[in-house]
């Protein structure tokens, strides 16, 4: 059987890099690690981190086509978000001018969740964690 670690990284393709990097960093707190433009392929790339642990690539292309995801497209769902406090973190969020659906409740983990999007559409979630 295969042996998985853990997860390395999550690639996320923005159509405005300037914007989906702001997102990232200025509205969820990640930290650019590193970034090249790689002019062979008119394609920005962006190593980011969350809380020191490299997490994601942000990568951008030209006039990339539209993200299948509704309503339930097969394939990569959502990326989710363990926070400390569901109601302070959609409050941030909201003050940053990203709109949240209303706080839900798992029935199986009586855990608070709720979803939001990046500028493009991906679906993200935050999951209280405590």
């Amino acid at each position: 059987m295969l042996t998985l670690r853990q997860i390395h990284h999550i690639a996320v393709i923005g159509s405005d890099y300037q914007a989906s990097k702001r997102f990232y960093c200025d509205i969820l707190g990640f930290t650019l690690v590193e970034e090249f433009y790689r002019e062979e392929r008119d394609s920005w790339k962006a190593d980011l981190a969350l809380n020191g642990q490299y997490t994601l690539e942000l990568f951008s292309f030209p006039i990339p086509p539209a993200r299948q995801s509704r309503p339930e497209a097969c394939g990569l769902r959502h990326l989710a978000f363990s926070v400390d406090d569901i109601a302070q973190s959609v409050a941030a969020l909201e003050l940053a001018g990203v709109g949240c659906e209303p706080v839900r409740v798992d029935p199986y983990t009586g855990k608070q969740f709720t979803f939001f999007s990046d500028p493009d559409g991906l679906p993200l979630e935050l999951y209280e964690s405590r």
